[in-house]
């Protein structure tokens, strides 16, 4: 035993330090220096709040999913917030994609240029990605949603590869405004009620477990189901455009 006891230090000074990122949900928001979209880092305190108060899963700290859980968290900030890519922590510039449901990958130059609404969302008969710049996606969504929490389920594999489901939540507070794939002005009603969206994520990471590209499958369909079950009641629709 006290063999034991005397190696276990040394085998602690020789593992290597996770980065903060995948230690603390909110590391990025502390990076001072970076090019932040509106001058300064966003305030996460609802989404957090919402998260603790309504997620289905609470995972030990340092735990494979609680760690996970966390990169992504950062690495949605920094895709969403950071305009320079060089200021993106969580990910390997040099090799990283991105894409959703086996589309092709995606550099991210892609989502720094359209955003991550855009970037996950199909044109559709509620939504069309081309018709909406960053910054008008981002203001339809969460407008509509004030706050949409996510957390991990399950994870299904360790690095390098790591595959988990995820959940993403909020409520319909205000009506939804965007327009669709046919140029029409689509209006759903606020029903007040839960958004639940579930999918599945399968991300290569490195040695820093920075992620080298991850694929997303999901039904996009779902959430603008949510917010209209039937696809009709409280929907308008207004041509806007040839």
């Amino acid at each position: 035993m006290a063999t034991t006891e005397t190696q276990n230090p040394a085998q602690e000074a020789a593992a290597p330090a996770l980065p903060d990122y995948v230690l603390d949900e909110d590391a990025v928001l502390k990076d001072a220096d970076a090019k932040w979209r509106h001058g300064r880092a966003p305030d996460y305190t609802k989404a957090r709040r919402v998260y603790n108060e309504t997620k289905k899963c609470s995972h030990p700290a340092g735990s494979l999913p609680d760690l996970v859980e966390k990169l992504v968290k950062n690495w949605e900030i920094e895709a969403s917030y950071k305009l320079d890519l060089n200021d993106w922590r969580t990910v390997d510039k040099s090799s990283y994609s991105f894409s959703v449901n086996g589309g092709p990958p995606q550099p991210a130059e892609h989502m720094l240029k359209v955003g991550t609404y855009n970037a996950l969302i199909s044109p559709n008969e509620f939504y069309c990605p081309a018709r909406s710049s960053f910054e008008a996606s981002h203001k339809t969504f969460k407008r509509m949603m004030p706050t949409f929490a996510w957390e991990v389920l399950e994870v299904y594999s360790g690095p390098p590869k790591v595959a988990f489901k995820w959940r993403h939540w909020g409520v319909m507070k205000e009506n939804y405004t965007g327009v669709n794939d046919k140029g029409e002005k689509v209006t759903i009603k606020a029903h007040g009620g839960l958004i639940d969206i579930e999918g599945i994520a399968i991300a290569n990471v490195n040695e820093k477990l920075q992620i080298t590209g991850v694929e997303i499958f999901y039904d996009p369909m779902i959430m603008f189901q949510q917010m209209s079950p039937d696809g009709k009641t409280g929907v308008t629709k207004v041509k806007v455009d040839a």
